[in-house]
């Protein structure tokens, strides 16, 4: 199948040559082995070692020092949370020979994995966040931050039939280069794999229907608001397993959750944030959708259109190794003034709406006026939709065309 070149490329070659240890973290088959190998393994003295195989990993575990004398820098590991006993060995490799970009590592269960690196790596590390691909590496565009104060030229292709297509079949490396390949398959597959090779390592499962319906009552309610209660109560567990599993899913790269603004004047906000899921596949297949024609009119098409847009700018700050955690919020308070997200960027904060529709109008812009009771600086504003062209909508904010993100 053919490569898709990835955007955080560029990311990945700044971390190695600042610091000696480089490490990809993400999901199940979001591509970090195939990018770590088309980044870094084109260099002859570079080798590549996978601790999928039961063999080595059994070395790497029992013998980690002989591992490394076998396997010497510039190396690239994969799966390397299954021998966190690599990672002291490689602090005492780094520490002796201080050159930037010897070992590069990647890894699934960030929950332990980044537990292991920050305790052993610390100060020699450089640490990047892969997600699924996104709409500007899948179209083949040069991908820019999103701003509301950017322009965007030229007129869009994508229509309510091509973008709900391309949320049911979801962002993973596989499925967009395989057009054939059915997401039930895939997903299904996907689903048991993560349970089977993750999950259990992390937590006590006893019934896996446990979890597979905690996981599909969590994705039924992507794009709302987080409510740990009626989640548990829907998938029969109790509070406290129902946090602990869900913070599973956001340290695996699975789900991202949307903090409330939280500025010091805020007043009467609602505290809970809003959770997405990072692949609109794997979220349509939780939740019984098999064709996105229904999806596509159904009650749940605006959530999983929002989803998509707020999956898609995580990807592009992710991709540049910024933190939207510090930089993505939303609104919502008691009076029922709402933004969907607010980008802060250089002290300055953009209002964004997110419409399934191609001519939202100017009602959509209607509670970007509570920012001026917020005591912040605001910025331009954006209605993201379904829109072919962008333009003004005022003189402050304008039309984003979403095939344009």
């Amino acid at each position: 199948m053919a490569y898709i070149e990835r955007t955080i490329k560029e990311y990945l070659l700044y971390l190695a040559a600042h610091s000696p240890v480089v490490v990809v973290t993400g999901a199940r088959q979001v591509g970090k082995s195939t990018l770590m190998k088309n980044t870094f393994g084109g260099a002859d003295n570079v080798k590549y070692v996978t601790l999928d195989h039961p063999i080595l990993r059994n070395l790497a575990k029992t013998d980690p020092e002989l591992f490394l004398q076998q396997y010497t820098a510039p190396v690239i590991i994969d799966e390397i949370q299954y021998a966190p006993e690599l990672l002291p060995y490689i602090k005492m490799q780094v520490d002796s020979d201080r050159k930037n970009g010897q070992y590069f590592l990647t890894g699934s269960q960030m929950f332990h994995l980044m537990k292991n690196v920050s305790e052993s790596l610390a100060g020699r590390v450089g640490i990047a966040s892969l997600y699924g691909m996104s709409q500007c590496e899948i179209d083949g565009r040069n991908e820019r931050l999103f701003l509301p104060s950017n322009k965007f030229d030229g007129q869009s292709t994508a229509t309510i039939t091509s973008v709900f297509d391309r949320i049911y079949r979801g962002s993973m490396p596989q499925i967009v280069v395989d057009e054939t390949l059915s997401p039930e398959d895939y997903y299904g597959a996907y689903v048991q794999t993560y349970i089977e090779r993750d999950i259990r390592d992390l937590v006590e499962i006893k019934k896996e229907s446990a979890f597979l319906k905690f996981i599909s009552c969590v994705a039924a309610r992507t794009g709302q608001e987080l409510n740990l209660s009626n989640i548990a109560a829907d998938a029969s567990i109790d509070v406290k397993t129902a946090e602990r599993w869900l913070s599973l899913l956001v340290t695996s790269g699975l789900v991202f959750l949307l903090q409330p603004y939280s500025g010091n004047t805020i007043k009467r906000i609602v505290k809970r944030p809003k959770l997405y899921f990072m692949d609109t596949g794997l979220a349509c297949h939780l939740c019984l959708w098999n064709n996105p024609r229904s999806l596509e009119i159904s009650a749940m098409a605006g959530a999983m259109f929002e989803t998509y847009v707020v999956a898609e700018l995580v990807k592009q700050y992710s991709n540049k190794g910024l933190d939207v955690r510090s930089r993505f919020s939303y609104y919502r308070d008691n009076n029922g003034g709402e933004i969907d997200l607010l980008i802060t960027e250089n002290s300055i904060t953009y209002p964004v709406e997110i419409k399934k529709n191609a001519d939202p109008g100017n009602s959509a812009l209607k509670n970007f006026k509570v920012l001026s009771a917020l005591n912040i600086n605001a910025g331009e504003g954006a209605v993201v939709c379904l829109s072919a062209l962008s333009y003004p909508l005022d003189d402050r904010n304008k039309i984003v065309p979403v095939g344009l993100v």
